[in-house]
């Protein structure tokens, strides 16, 4: 007589679960300075394996293909800082302007609080002498801690393009790692998955390229419009923030509604800037984005916040720029499998369902198609065989 395999209580697997859980994201906090730069190689590995590819049929061979597009991705980002700067520096040419209208607009506040609220302005300067004394004092632990963590973050950084080279030249191994890893899976099933991650990723990333040219034209000519200074530097640099979806462009248009405000007479100059980047807003969630990056990218708006929360949490802003496409290869591998497909619905948009429904559909009758044609052209060459043979 057979025994029948033990099963764990539901609550027992549940609090195994979230063990493993907490103490994966322990380590994922504790290790965040490896993780983070080698999460981003893997990204732009993604990202920059068409090219590579591209570049290795024309006869270049692995590492020069690898080194050719490591070297035009160089090129590239050296581009747009050199764009950035060059908008920085015409921004600081204005500073000695925003300086005095700012003192002016102090001024102008320091006696409306003074007649409204009975604060002689004597008193309201020796407040904030007090405060800034504090801040003085504090600044230099503030300073230090920045530093560091902004000198460890580019030396974390600066093994990026290694990481990249060496996840390009060594892409089929890690192929075979994952044939290996699943045994009992098809192979074709693990390349579909894989193929499905590359496609996610690629588009998410080629989708915030194009949508950053975008919203950064038509922010630029909403403030132009309007004869903000720096309208372009202000304009590319909120489109920029697109990466941090949802709340980026609104930071970024927090410095332009400042410096209209301070720089124009009248204050309706800081309304339209906001209603520039308003309207910006609504298109590119419900317009450029959705017709840009498309579907592939299926992440519904709750779990993109949630995402960008815990992403916060535990890298700070590196994490809140990998929470979505994270989020993305997450469903991409709760939809593959079976005991994770509840959690992929969840994260994914709800008419999603019926999409996948019909695309299936479409499969799976090109594929019996493929498969009636292959048997109607076996049975002719063997019936053009057997009639030979009778011949």
């Amino acid at each position: 007589m057979k025994s029948e395999p033990y099963s764990w209580p539901y609550a027992a697997r549940l609090a195994c679960s979230l063990i493993c859980v907490s103490i994966l994201i322990y380590w994922l906090y504790l290790l965040a300075d490896v993780v983070m730069p080698l999460l981003f190689s893997i990204i732009f590995a993604m990202l920059l394996y068409p090219a590579a590819i591209w570049l290795e049929k024309l006869g270049l061979g692995r590492i020069g293909s690898i080194l050719v597009t490591l070297l035009g991705f160089a090129v590239v980002l050296a581009g747009l800082f050199f764009a950035l700067g060059y908008q920085i520096s015409s921004f600081t040419d204005m500073m000695p302007q925003l300086t005095e209208k700012l003192n002016a607009s102090i001024d102008v506040l320091q006696k409306w609080a003074s007649d409204q609220f009975h604060i002689s302005q004597r008193r309201q300067i020796a407040e904030l002498e007090k405060y800034g004394k504090n801040a003085a004092q504090n600044s230099g632990s503030v300073v230090t801690t920045v530093l560091s963590t902004t000198t460890n973050l580019l030396g974390n950084m600066s093994l990026v393009p290694l990481y990249i080279f060496f996840l390009l030249y060594y892409r089929d191994m890690f192929t075979e790692f994952f044939y290996k890893v699943f045994k009992g899976t098809k192979k074709t099933k693990i390349n579909s998955v894989l193929h499905q991650i590359y496609e996610v990723v690629h588009s998410y990333l080629s989708g915030i390229f194009i949508v950053t040219l975008i919203v950064g034209t038509l922010n630029s000519l909403g403030l132009m419009a309007l004869g903000i200074q720096s309208a372009i530097f202000f304009g590319f640099l909120a489109a920029l923030l697109l990466i941090i979806p949802y709340i980026g462009l609104l930071i970024g248009g927090l410095l332009p509604l400042i410096v209209a405000l301070v720089t124009k007479d009248s204050p309706m100059y800081g309304v339209g800037v906001a209603g520039v980047f308003f309207v910006v807003q609504f298109l590119e969630g419900n317009v450029i984005t959705p017709y840009v990056v498309g579907s592939k990218v299926s992440i519904n708006s709750l779990a993109a916040i949630v995402g960008l929360l815990l992403g916060s949490a535990l890298w700070g802003i590196g994490g809140m720029v990998l929470a979505l496409p994270l989020l993305a290869i997450l469903k991409v591998v709760f939809d593959a499998v079976p005991a994770l497909q509840p959690y992929g619905y969840l994260l994914g948009e709800p008419n999603m369902g019926k999409e996948r429904a019909v695309k299936s559909a479409k499969i799976h009758r090109l594929e019996k198609e493929v498969v009636e044609t292959i048997s109607e052209t076996t049975q002719d060459v063997k019936d053009m065989i057997k009639g030979k043979r009778t011949t």
